[in-house]
């Protein structure tokens, strides 16, 4: 252990460090060096909209010090932007472990320094915070969550005043002014009377602001209980809201994954609470099968990600999110085409699929891409806002996230449960399911096929610096074909591409209308290779085979480009 980690790990054995994490210290001191170092080796970063890492001791690490020092830092930057106001700020957390108490002691910090606080009383969606901050008028809220990620992560997202997360140059002022505390202080004495308790009256307001946004409300009222739903919240948020939001919507038939709708921090069926995995899909899709329900909904802890699994000629069939993302914007378009508000825009990400532009230039609306990270989608919709030059319809990420409308300004997985719903009822009343609309699309626009592979690396010193070496060996000697097929293309967003911000992601055009997208994780420690193809249909072909045959080519390009990567 060198003497600067060296001397981080002595000041955590002395005040205001707690007597119990001076003994954690201690014990890992004797059992676990390597550990302690990782955890105190440098600061837990403030990146990408907040703070996410692995719970325990150390400047490394979630509690109670770090959420601390960083709640210090957002407080002094507050009142800097906001000299002559009255400041308030939201806080909501999940079900996640030490998430109340993380919200608690940012509570304490914040009123400290006389700012207003509206404390959730109980869990909710991370959309949720988002909400409550634009109806509060707040100038910034929090959420402590850690996602979709394991057990031993938490979390501490900050949302700027429109509701959505900062973005630069309020996110590079917090970090100044985080890096500013030199100190880690004792427990600050909270002014209780600036801390008002939000109850689940807020709830009422949430479903209000969604319920315009059917698109065939008089359906949903009429024929909602035709549609057979299962739904698991994966032992998260998503249980407070989204149920009571479908049956709103006139969705009542609805069966719940018992195990898996108690809020746990454990996560104890699931070994990654993500719907993005087929392994956190199990019971549900084995309830899906059993009850001959129509759909399956799963929504991540923080109910932020939408997974789905459909029921097609008897089978489940999972949707991936980019399948869900162009469903929803070609289902958007059919329903809005002859009654669109003025200058309609979609928006999506880098890494999604192409398949979403191409349904918007087929309706003649915009599609904006911008870079990975909700954020910078709720950076456009506050961008409209300001300047009138496009209306927000619809945004959506690979990863399983999407917003409809602009009363929360974050992936949103309560509403976008609604309109997966009311889609299906659609089609149900037609005699077919959301497969057969999947396969209506693929035969308008041709194939498009998505999937990704990551290069995973241990967590802490050691992991950080192989995923910097890899991309920067990327970066100086990137291939010059894959699988036969030549690179025509290297795009480096390092210092920025096509009007958007530097990034640390590689996207490398193949011929054959092929790509690949290389970027490290913002929130765990991998490199995730994203593939992309598009096949054009042949006149007679079979529809399955040529999908078949796509998934089959993508799959094999990503396992050969990461075995020559690693």
């Amino acid at each position: 252990m060198n003497s600067c980690i060296q001397t981080r790990v002595e000041t955590w054995l002395q005040k205001p460090f707690d007597p119990k994490t001076q003994e954690t210290i201690r014990s890992l001191k004797k059992t676990n060096p390597v550990e302690l170092e990782n955890a105190f080796y440098t600061d837990l970063s403030f990146g990408t909209g907040g703070l996410r890492g692995l719970m325990g001791v150390g400047t490394n690490r979630m509690n109670e010090y770090t959420i601390r020092k960083t709640t210090q830092g957002l407080a002094l930057y507050l009142k800097e932007q906001f000299l002559s106001s009255k400041i308030s700020v939201v806080i909501g957390f999940d079900s996640r472990h030490h998430s109340k108490e993380f919200a608690l002691e940012a509570a304490h910090v914040l009123s400290h320094y006389g700012i207003t606080v509206y404390l959730l009383k109980d869990l909710r969606p991370t959309p949720y915070v988002s909400f409550a901050c634009r109806h509060f008028k707040a100038n910034a809220a929090i959420m402590i969550t850690a996602s979709h990620n394991p057990k031993e992560y938490n979390g501490y997202k900050v949302y700027w005043q429109d509701g959505a997360q900062v973005v630069a140059p309020h996110d590079l002022g917090i970090m100044k002014a985080i890096e500013s505390i030199t100190d880690f202080s004792p427990p600050f004495e909270p002014q209780n009377e600036l801390i008002h308790i939000v109850d689940d009256s807020l709830d009422l307001k949430y479903l209000d602001a969604i319920r315009p946004l059917q698109n065939f409300p008089e359906d949903n009222k009429g024929f909602g209980k035709d549609l057979s739903i299962v739904y698991t919240s994966l032992h998260g948020t998503g249980i407070t809201l989204t149920p009571k939001a479908l049956q709103d919507w006139g969705f009542s038939s609805i069966h719940f994954v018992g195990p898996q709708v108690i809020p746990d921090g454990d996560f104890p069926t699931v070994k990654f609470p993500n719907p993005e995995y087929p392994e956190a899909l199990k019971l549900g899709i084995d309830l899906l099968c059993h009850s001959q329900a129509d759909i399956l909904l799963a929504t991540d802890p923080d109910a932020d990600r939408l997974g789905a699994v459909v029921l097609h000629k008897g089978k489940p069939v999972t949707l991936t999110g980019n399948e869900i993302a162009s469903l929803c914007i070609e289902y958007l378009c059919r329903a809005k085409k002859n009654n669109f508000p003025p200058h309609p825009a979609f928006v999506t990400t880098v890494v999604s699929t192409d398949l979403m532009g191409a349904i918007c230039s087929f309706y003649k609306v915009d599609c904006f891409r911008v870079l990975t990270g909700f954020k910078y989608i709720g950076e456009k919709i506050h961008e409209w806002e300001q300047d009138k030059s496009h209306t927000f319809i619809f945004g959506a990420e690979e990863s399983y996230g999407y917003l409809l409308g602009t009363h929360s300004r974050d992936k949103d997985a309560i509403v976008s449960s609604c309109l997966l719903a009311e889609m299906a009822l659609q089609f149900k009343r037609q005699g077919k399911t959301l497969v057969d609309f999947l396969e209506e699309v693929y035969t308008q626009y041709g194939i498009f096929k998505e999937s990704q592979i990551s290069v995973e690396f241990s967590p802490g010193k050691d992991g950080m610096e192989s995923m910097q070496k890899l991309m920067s060996s990327l970066r100086t000697a990137a291939p010059s074909q894959v699988l036969g097929k030549k690179v025509l293309l290297i795009e480096d967003y390092a210092k920025g591409l096509h009007g958007l911000p530097p990034s640390d992601m590689l996207i490398l055009k193949l011929e054959g209308e092929v790509k690949l997208i290389i970027r490290p994780s913002g929130t765990e420690p991998k490199i995730k290779i994203y593939g992309g193809i598009r096949i054009a249909r042949s006149n007679g072909s079979d529809l399955d085979t040529e999908i078949k045959r796509a998934d089959a080519q993508l799959q094999t390009l990503l396992k050969q480009f990461k075995a020559e990567l690693t």
